[in-house]
């Protein structure tokens, strides 16, 4: 299996997993937010829609904002999907898939709900983290092996990798 198909398989893995918890969270705790619910003594389930981006960072409330904000991010996926169709190490594909399958759970969360469908609430003494979902894990873990491939993967010309063939004319 190549690279990007590999990459492709886990974006579509976090995508359906990913809206498959936030209906299994939506029909536990029901569309109202602020509702929570004890997981763990560090975790407990809350639903909040986030209409911003990070954080509810540039939350848009406006039809102008949510459309440049949609744009935006269809743009971002598509730019990272031509990333992972160029993509050669099996560790890069596999983080733009996480990118790319958590991006495109929180956009079908913004076009089918109008908000982001947040439902993890990290605490503990008695402080809140955030409240986060599986795409924004994913993106998380995604951008965290693209740092690794960065910092570790091989190189051509480095041994480790062969180098590519001329082509013949």
């Amino acid at each position: 299996m190549t690279p990007r198909a590999f990459g492709g398989l886990i974006a579509l893995a976090v995508f359906f997993a990913d809206q498959a918890l936030k209906a299994a969270v939506l029909m536990r705790l029901g569309e109202a937010a602020h509702r929570s619910m004890p997981l763990a003594p560090f975790l407990d389930l809350t639903l909040r829609c986030n209409r911003g981006i990070s954080f509810s960072l540039f939350a848009q409330g406006s039809a102008a904002g949510r459309i440049i904000l949609l744009g935006l991010i269809l743009l971002a996926i598509a730019l990272l999907g031509w990333w992972l169709s160029n993509s050669r190490s099996i560790t890069a594909a596999s983080g733009l898939g996480a990118i790319i399958g958590g991006a495109l759970g929180n956009l079908s969360d913004r076009v089918v709900h109008g908000a982001v469908i947040d439902f993890l609430d990290l605490h503990a003494l008695g402080r809140h983290f955030f409240v986060f979902n599986l795409a924004d894990a994913a993106i998380n873990v995604g951008v965290a092996l693209l740092v690794i491939d960065l910092t570790f993967g091989s190189r051509p010309g480095d041994g480790k990798q062969p180098a590519p063939r001329p082509r013949a004319k």
